[in-house]
């Protein structure tokens, strides 16, 4: 049996090629800016430990040291101390593909001996 074709059949292939092509470029996009999402969380957890670290032993300036180092461009630090303990929060903006999406980590230490008492304002040894 013959098929015959059409007038109406003719390009159809390339244009589900087409498709299907821009379809994975899109993918391929997405799982990128996926990955760079990610690699950009692990830099602020990392910078949000290694200041929490600092910050807890009473080096202020080695924390903002190691948020420079490690964070991605355009982290903020913000470091809170209550109860005994300091609590940093790194942010950075997740990809510029991406505007107003932000990654952010967290991370918490015990303040030092000497550090508690400077924040409580007691006197040490009390």
């Amino acid at each position: 049996m013959r098929r015959f074709r059409t007038a109406g059949d003719r390009g159809t292939a390339t244009v589900e090629g087409a498709i299907a092509l821009c379809s994975l470029v899109t993918v391929f996009g997405l799982v990128l800016v996926g990955i760079m999402a990610i690699s950009k969380q692990i830099r602020c957890t990392d910078a949000a430990m290694e200041a929490a670290r600092h910050l807890a032993r009473g080096q202020p300036a080695l924390a903002e040291e190691a948020v420079r180092r490690l964070a991605p461009g355009g982290a903020t630090l913000d470091v809170r101390t209550r109860d005994g303990t300091v609590e940093v929060t790194v942010e950075a903006p997740a990809v510029n593909a991406l505007p107003g999406v932000a990654v952010r980590a967290e991370a918490f230490a015990e303040l030092e001996p000497g550090e508690r008492e400077a924040a409580t304002g007691a006197a040490p040894g009390s």
